[in-house]
């Protein structure tokens, strides 16, 4: 059973930077496919962004393009989130997702193993 563990949320001034990690452990198939998602209060869960096995294919939320970044570390099976330029739009609770397949997916329904989330808030 693949277990996700995200990490470096927290609050931030608008405007500023945070780096969400996520730890996969448990599994074989643990460096397949990852995304992100965020559930604002109140809102349902939407993707924010996604990376394929190879990390070579990344696919954004318009609403974070520009100002975010996935990236992997493959030998620490570790996802990471870049976030920059913040604004209160931001403020979510954030799930780190895994796939078994290498393809990288914005649909939620398509990913098998979830974190438990981490809270971003944003200060304006």
């Amino acid at each position: 059973q693949v277990h996700l563990v995200e990490s470096g949320g927290g609050l931030v001034q608008a405007g500023g930077s945070l780096r969400l990690s996520c730890a996969a452990s448990g599994g074989t198939e643990v460096s397949s496919a990852m995304g992100w998602f965020r559930q604002a209060p109140g809102k349902e869960r939407e993707f924010v962004a996604t990376i394929n096995k190879s990390g070579s294919t990344t696919d954004y939320a318009d609403s974070v393009k520009g100002r975010f970044t996935i990236s992997r570390d493959k030998r620490k099976n570790t996802v990471y989130l870049q976030m920059n330029s913040l604004n209160s739009d931001d403020t979510a609770v954030y799930y780190c997702a895994g796939r078994r397949s290498v393809q990288a997916a914005i649909m939620s329904t398509f990913y098998d193993y979830w974190g438990q989330g981490t809270q971003v808030t944003v200060s304006s």
